[in-house]
């Protein structure tokens, strides 16, 4: 019960600040998706920082899920990319269907791997 609980704390802020930032950004960047890929991105990089900073830390399993599983896991939604993409795709935008791809992944590692390395 306490876990679903930490879970449901930490999610409530971070789908409420991605809705806020994705709209924020989406009048600056030619299509949605490319906000929605900077949030996720940014997301990244926070779980790799916390997990490094949590684990020096003793690992406390409820800061992790509020953290980490509640918070940075609605900050970022891969549901929101993947119906992103599927849009991109049937909107015959190819390329940046394709960078979409490439971007989430290699950005989101290489964020992810930045914020382990600074929180270590």
């Amino acid at each position: 019960m306490a876990e679903g609980l930490m879970v449901a704390l930490g999610a409530v802020p971070g789908a409420w600040l991605r809705f806020r930032l994705v709209n924020h950004f989406q009048p600056m960047v030619p299509r949605k998706h490319w906000a929605t890929l900077g949030v996720n991105v940014g997301a990244c990089f926070l779980l790799g920082l916390v997990t490094a900073l949590l684990h020096s830390c003793g690992n406390d399993q409820r800061l992790s899920l509020l953290i980490c599983t509640g918070f940075l896991g609605s900050f970022s939604t891969f549901s929101t990319v993947m119906v992103e993409l599927l849009q991109a795709w049937l909107s015959h935008q190819r390329c940046q269907t394709l960078a979409l791809v490439l971007g989430s992944v290699l950005l989101g590692v290489g964020a992810l791997v930045l914020g382990q390395r600074l929180g270590a």
